[in-house]
């Protein structure tokens, strides 16, 4: 990518400077290296596109391709010592593929850094003859002139480095972004599994467990002592009803029926009923976001609410939610405690996590001893 504000480089000026002799230094192995990377680009581009109509000729394409992603590489280093450049690294072919030779073989041959990266080295040759043979005849005949001379032959390396050597600036930041998102939604995914399973393992799994030896116990009884039995079965149908009760619970977590019905506004005030303080719901949507967005809306909020319950100690708060443009935003604000952080792995960093997944943001405003503003985007899309 470019390069930032710390690339900036003071004039030069004589004597001359630690920069200046970098630069030099930089422009006088500009000719070795050049060489050495035209020879190599040149022998397996020949061979490759020579040998393209038989078996081999796409893989020595390909391997060339590595070789000169590889020889980037050093060249982005050489110029991060020397020139000051900072260049990030690209993303590497194999985090592009799904496994199997066949898929490499085609995201290599397409790959858009490794043919800059020939390109570069291509372009590199005249240029590299030229700075060097300008730079020699500097040193010893144009000595006054060197400092500009070279900082203009070195500024134009820096351009060629930023220009070919750089990744695919927006194809590369969006893969970073969706490996990261996808790590995320896999965490959650995994966390709200192992969450139901234990739920269900603890509370009713365990009591249809006990539902079933209740009944064993009162059918063994039904003859020999009718009134235990029937006190069994009284239990048992208790049980039931607990049992029946927590599992709506967990249904409810995870999606609820208020919110596939009638949607935000009355999911949001039920939510708001369950909080331990009074709290103000202010939805103003004129049509519903899709199935998936309105999800994770809800539970962002009820979650929320949940730390308000549970740490602000605040006497009252509110949840707006409206759309502006295409996002879709929720505000929750309480006048409690303050102090919330997203360090440490808490609840709040997790939510962070997940609404970046989708695009969304998560800004928080919590100073010491209140007041505590939450405010999260997320990107609207139509039912």
């Amino acid at each position: 990518m470019t390069g930032t504000h710390s690339d900036a480089l003071p004039a030069p000026r004589a004597p001359l400077s630690g920069q200046t002799w970098r630069e030099i230094c930089y422009l006088l192995i500009n000719l070795p290296m050049t060489i050495a990377g035209f020879v190599y680009v040149s022998a397996w581009l020949y061979a490759g596109v020579a040998l393209s109509i038989t078996v081999i000729g796409l893989p020595l394409l390909a391997g060339g391709l590595v070789g000169a992603r590889l020889l980037a590489k050093g060249e982005r280093g050489i110029a991060r010592g020397l020139l000051g450049v900072h260049v990030e690294e690209p993303t590497p072919i194999r985090a592009r593929t799904h496994g199997g030779l066949l898929p490499w073989l085609w995201a290599t041959l397409k790959d858009p850094v490794g043919w800059r990266a020939t390109l570069f080295q291509v372009i590199r040759l005249p240029w590299g003859i030229f700075t060097f043979a300008l730079t020699l005849v500097s040193l010893f005949v144009l000595w006054p002139f060197l400092p500009w001379l070279a900082r203009g032959m070195s500024n134009v390396d820096r351009a060629l480095v930023r220009g070919l050597l750089s990744p695919s600036d927006e194809l590369e930041r969006r893969i970073a972004e969706l490996e990261s998102d996808r790590g995320v939604v896999v965490d959650t995914a995994a966390a709200d599994l192992r969450r139901i399973e234990r739920d269900l393992h603890d509370g009713a799994q365990a009591r249809l467990v006990a539902l079933a030896m209740g009944l064993g116990l009162a059918k063994e009884k039904l003859l020999e002592d009718p009134d235990a039995a029937a006190k069994m079965v009284d239990d048992a149908h208790g049980e039931v009803k607990l049992a029946l009760q927590e599992l709506r619970d967990l249904a409810r977590g995870i999606h609820p029926a208020i919110l596939t019905d009638r949607g935000l506004g009355p999911a949001l005030s039920s939510v708001a009923t369950r909080c331990t303080s009074p709290v103000k719901v202010t939805v103003d949507l004129p049509v519903r976001p899709a199935p998936a967005i309105e999800g994770i809306a809800y539970f962002t909020t009820s979650e929320l609410l949940q730390n308000v319950s549970k740490h602000a100690r605040a006497t009252s708060a509110t949840v707006d939610v409206w759309r502006s443009d295409d996002r879709l935003l929720i505000q929750v604000a309480d006048n409690g405690r303050g102090g919330a952080s997203l360090d440490g792995g808490s609840g709040l960093a997790g939510l962070a996590e997940r609404l970046g997944s989708v695009d969304g943001l998560f800004v928080l405003d919590s100073p010491e001893g209140g007041p505590t503003t939450v405010t999260a985007e997320l990107p609207w899309r139509e039912r």
